[in-house]
């Protein structure tokens, strides 16, 4: 066997496992984060089951006390995008929404408090914490479908003409606009503002969301990005922050101050 280390997040170490027949990835655990595995395991193996884009689980354990997770091997994260991948990025996701509860073991629908969960700390950030409750008491959200939680370019996978959704650690019981605002705002910040458009554009195309309603939610996925890169080292190019102003300026339930 050879081993490989792959980019990984903030949470856990990935490596390559081959050898001449074969390719798999396995996720180690081994800071702050100690997700349940078992979940994330069985989740998997029913998205796979039900023909969605994800990687397949091969198993499930520990390692000195670290969760670990090995899936298949589906290739190197996107490096270009176009409306057509958009398109299929976002007809991916939405199947995932689509996907009926009933499909469930009753373990598997974790339901959390959507602040608690997507804002640490956020009692130490009035400000955001203000703004934010405000927002969500618009926003009418409904924890009543699956959503990945963290869906962005670094969690989709390209290989072979086939793109794969990875990292299902939030994988929970949620609102589909939140889960598609927080996608869209990685890619107005990391991408472009042009791409990020389209990359909402697909999504309204295929659902029955408004573009008013996503502009609220966006507002709270920004929030959110906010709140992160205060209290953690996110990556950041030297647009990155002229791209999070505009879009502060751009959403009408936002303001630069916030920043």
């Amino acid at each position: 066997l050879s081993l490989e280390p792959l980019d990984a997040g903030l949470e856990a170490e990935v490596t390559k496992v081959s050898n001449s027949e074969f390719s798999t990835v396995l996720k180690t655990w081994n800071r702050t984060s100690k997700p349940n595995v078992e979940l994330q395991y069985k989740l998997l193996k029913l998205l796979s089951s039900k023909g969605l884009s994800v990687s397949f689980p091969i198993g499930y354990g520990f390692d000195k006390g670290n969760p670990v997770l090995l899936t298949s091997f589906d290739g190197s994260p996107i490096q270009k995008v176009n409306i057509p991948i958009f398109k299929t990025l976002a007809q991916m996701l939405t199947d995932v929404h689509r996907l009926p509860l009933e499909e469930f073991e009753h373990s598997m629908l974790r339901k959390h408090d959507f602040i608690s969960y997507f804002f640490p700390a956020i009692n130490e950030h009035q400000d955001i914490k203000n703004l934010l409750e405000n927002l969500v008491s618009l926003s009418n959200m409904k924890q009543d479908r699956v959503i990945h939680g963290d869906y962005n370019l670094g969690n989709i996978l390209h290989k072979n003409g086939k793109y794969t959704i990875i990292d299902w650690t939030n994988g929970q019981l949620g609102d589909p606009r939140y889960d598609i605002a927080w996608s869209v705002v990685l890619a107005r910040i990391y991408v472009s503002e042009r791409y990020g458009s389209m990359f909402l554009e697909s999504f309204l195309s295929i659902s029955e969301y408004s573009k008013d309603e996503m502009e609220l939610y966006e507002a709270i996925a920004c929030l959110r990005w906010i709140l992160l890169n205060r209290i953690t080292s996110l990556p950041k190019g030297k647009a990155t922050i002229v791209r999070v102003k505009k879009i502060l300026k751009n959403n009408v339930h936002l303001n630069e101050n916030i920043l």
